[in-house]
Formats: structure tokens, C-alpha cells, sequence
């Protein structure tokens, strides 16, 4: 979000971005205003209809000529009130919601959230998402042609070379189920380096708990939440970068997480997944060793083979150069500035 807003505020618009305060959130400075709302609920399906009725009345009440929804638990009140001031909308699709994984594995929920998208994303006919799979299947399921505003990084010059880098894999991003962390904290047995882990989430205390249980804590590292500014230096001193999904649903199966972009303008070859969006990039530019699911042996196989595969490891490491050309936010701002462009 902070790339979007900055880039709307940088052409011209005047931006306000409304959330929810966070307990981990940090100040950040912005060029556009940023209003966070205090909520009662911070668990469970209470958060979410209390999230859709506060934020209705807000955005009602809003000075505004164009509203736009993030993902899905915010399209109904945006839709509501674009609806009630007759203002153009857009949406934000950077997940397929009904399809994650906490949501299709409690069958209930899956079945709200299902019906949710159903009726509001035909409603969004201006949109984006993060990838040419989602975009695909937004377009089959629900008629609307999105584009593609992938989450990129800002191009980043700042690489080490291959001898100043330290033994150290680096998994940075959301601490949550389904990206593979259970499979990857056993696997470190096998490798002779050090995992630095970064990022806070729900299944943060058992990673911290599985890591003591297999007697790994001089071997794995939590530092929590780091600002992104301060990753970006860490990265590139890095010597290889995770980025494991499990297929649990559609949604993780098209994904395209930012560490997988980060890890590219660090410079550092990765670990990913066999998925149709990694393996098309990885097919132009060779930047990883692809794995085609997240278990403890495939995951020790491929870390040590960057380990020790040092032309492997050289090659890679210039497939980071040339694509962090390609896959940059200079390269793709331009096509958000445009969709926003047609609203005026």
C-alpha cells in the first residue's frame, strides 16, 4: 500500500489511506494522510462486521472522487458507499480471498467469504491484482478484466559480492500457516549455516517453540518485525532467500509474494516453489532453485545445493541482475497511474 499511495500522491491525487491500528504497527512518514481506526474486536468474525459497518460510515462521510477497496474484506463497504455517492470505484485484488488457506480449511467461513466475493467483485469492473493466473481466473469466474500491478520492490543497485556475503539464509515476510516454515526450521538440521527469520504472525510462537523443541536455537534466529528500509540493507549480505507456499487452496498455488522480488534486488538466489508465476519468471530470468513441494528433505536438498554448487550459485546470482531490471515498481507504476487515469 505504501508504494500505490505514494505513487497516486506523486501524480497529482490527493490520497488518504484508512485501516485499522495495529498493535505491531510503526510510524511511518507518507506523502499522503493516513487515518487508522481503533477496533474492539481483533480476532474472529466480530473484527470483520465491525471493519465493514465502521468503515461504510466513514468512506459515506468521506470528501472523495474515487474509492478504492483492498481485497475483499473491504469491497462491501466501499461498493455500499461508492453506490450511495455515485462515485467510481476500484479494488485491489492482491489475493483471492475466498481461497486462502485459513479460509477454505473452516467450511463455514469459506462459504461467507464465497458469497461475499461473489456478489462484489462483478461490481468492481476496474481493478487490479498481482498476477496473469489470478487475473485469468478473476476473468472466468466473475467477468471482470483485471490488470496487473505485481508488488514490486523499487530497483535497488546496492549488491555484495559473492565472497563479502554471509552463510546465512534469510526467510523474511509473514510468520502465518501454509508457507512452509514447519518443513523449513526441521530442515536446518541438515545445513550447515545459520536461518534468520524476520516478520511476526500466527504461527510465530510455534516456529519459536520448534525451533527450541529440536534443540536448533544457535542455529535459528527470530528478530521480529524490521522496518522495510532495514531489510533492504540486510538482504543483499544474505547468501540465499526463502520463499516457500504450501498449495493449500488456488489462491497460494497462482501467488506472487513480494520476498520473491525482494530477494531479487538483493541479489541472492532463492528457494521457491514450482508454481506457474515463479516458473515463468524463472524460465526468463534464471534467479532459483525451484522445488515442487515444501518438505524438509526437498527444502535441505535445495538450500545445500546453492551451499555448495558455487556455479550454480554464480549463475543464479546474475539472473538476479538481469531481472531486477525487469521486475521493479519503476517499471510497473506506470500502468496503475494509467487505470486510475480512466476514472477521471
Amino acid at each position: 500500500m505504501q508504494r500505490i499511495c505514494s505513487t497516486l500522491s506523486v501524480a497529482g491525487y490527493q490520497v488518504t489511506l484508512v485501516g485499522r491500528i495495529m498493535q505491531e504497527a510503526s510510524g511511518l512518514t507518507t506523502n499522503y494522510k493516513v487515518k487508522r481506526m481503533r477496533f474492539w474486536f481483533r480476532k474472529g468474525p466480530m473484527q470483520y462486521v465491525e471493519l465493514s459497518i465502521r468503515m461504510f460510515f466513514r468512506l459515506l462521510f468521506a470528501k472523495t472522487d474515487v474509492y478504492g477497496a483492498v481485497d475483499i474484506d473491504t469491497a462491501l463497504p466501499v461498493y455500499l458507499a461508492s453506490v450511495i455517492r455515485q462515485k467510481p470505484r476500484t479494488l485491489d485484488a492482491h489475493e483471492y480471498f475466498s481461497e486462502l488457506k485459513e479460509v477454505i480449511t473452516r467450511p463455514v467461513i469459506h462459504k461467507v467469504w464465497k458469497r461475499i466475493e461473489a456478489f462484489t467483485m462483478p461490481r468492481f469492473p476496474v481493478g487490479y491484482t498481482v498476477g496473469h493466473e489470478l487475473a485469468r481466473l478473476f476473468e472466468e469466474k466473475f467477468g471482470v478484466r483485471y490488470e496487473v500491478i505485481r508488488n514490486l520492490p523499487f530497483r535497488s543497485d546496492f549488491r555484495l559480492p559473492i565472497n563479502e556475503r554471509k552463510r546465512v539464509i534469510l526467510y523474511q515476510g509473514a510468520i502465518n500457516e501454509a508457507r512452509g516454515l514447519e518443513y523449513l526450521i526441521p530442515a536446518m538440521k541438515q545445513v550447515d549455516a545459520e536461518l534468520h527469520i524476520y516478520g511476526k504472525g500466527n504461527y510465530y510462537e510455534q516456529c519459536v517453540a520448534l525451533t527450541r523443541e529440536l534443540g536448533l536455537t544457535a542455529r535459528i534466529r527470530f528478530f521480529g518485525m524490521m522496518s522495510p528500509d532495514r531489510l533492504k540493507e540486510i538482504t543483499p549480505s544474505c547468501f540465499i532467500g526463502i520463499n516457500l507456499v504450501e498449495a493449500e487452496g488456488l489462491n497460494q498455488y497462482y501467488s506472487l509474494a513480494n520476498k520473491f522480488f525482494d530477494y531479487i534486488q538483493g541479489g541472492i538466489p532463492q528457494v521457491t516453489m514450482n508454481f506457474p508465476e515463479y516458473a515463468a519468471i524463472n524460465a526468463r530470468h534464471p534467479v532459483a532453485v525451484l522445488i515442487d513441494r515444501p518438505e524438509i528433505q526437498s527444502i535441505a536438498d535445495a538450500i545445500n545445493l546453492l551451499l555448495k554448487d558455487s556455479v550454480l550459485y554464480g549463475y543464479l546470482t546474475s539472473g538476479c541482475t538481469a531481472a531486477a531490471a525487469d521486475y521493479c515498481w519503476e517499471q510497473e507504476r506506470e500502468q496503475l497511474i494509467q487505470i486510475y487515469k480512466k476514472l477521471n
